[in-house]
């Protein structure tokens, strides 16, 4: 199984031909659909959730099924069979992975800004995509893809987060708003040179991979 970035908190998990995407949102290149299988959606907001992108891949490719949560399942209710919603705790097959849904809510951006609803994905039983948000899943978990940047983190919460969580490796996602100054000094936090995760910490390069187990 290989996971590969592309553009922000998207990426592509492959095995025996078989590929899954989460998290297409409008910062990603829209031919990260071409030939998947399944798609899976996180929450609405749209560095994750691009509508008409998804609506224009499902209309080239019969084959591709959607899992999204509450919030977007309402949105493209008029995609029937083609669509499932999913919520916490809940267990199904995409392209062929086995999916264990885990949390409800995104994390808090400001008091003063309602929470939209967010799940994240364990694919697997090795892969854990949490959405926007540091929900621990219950499960050991080799690859952990950590959410770098965004309003509602500081780095300080994502070394803790790492360390609760334990996993094999970790690779940086939600870095779209980044610059290289930005990435590498994040990295150097989360790398050898900061106070320690207790693994490895990857940065790929959208379009590069990394292998799982």
């Amino acid at each position: 199984m290989r996971i590969t970035k592309f553009g922000h908190a998207c990426v592509r998990i492959e095995s025996t031909g078989r590929r899954l995407v989460i998290d297409p949102g409008g910062l990603t290149d829209p031919r990260v659909l071409d030939d998947a299988d399944a798609v899976m959606i996180t929450h609405e907001h749209f560095d994750h959730f691009s509508e008409d992108t998804l609506r224009r891949a499902l209309a080239k490719n019969p084959r591709l099924h959607l899992f999204v949560n509450t919030a977007v399942g309402a949105e493209l209710a008029d995609l029937g069979s083609r669509l499932t919603v999913v919520g916490a705790g809940e267990v199904f097959t995409a392209a062929g992975f086995e999916v264990k849904v885990y949390g409800t809510w995104h994390e808090v951006i400001h008091p003063d800004m309602p929470r939209v609803v967010n799940i994240g994905f364990l694919v697997d039983g090795a892969v854990f995509h949490p959405g926007d948000a540091l929900t621990v899943p219950d499960a050991a978990v080799d690859t952990l893809l950590l959410p770098v940047h965004g309003p509602w983190s500081t780095t300080g919460q994502l070394i803790d987060y790492v360390r609760e969580v334990s996993p094999r490796q970790t690779v940086g996602i939600h870095d779209g708003a980044l610059n290289e100054v930005g990435g590498a000094m994040v990295a150097g936090l989360l790398g050898s040179t900061g106070p320690g995760i207790g693994c490895p910490y990857v940065r790929l390069a959208p379009g590069a991979s990394t292998g799982i187990g």
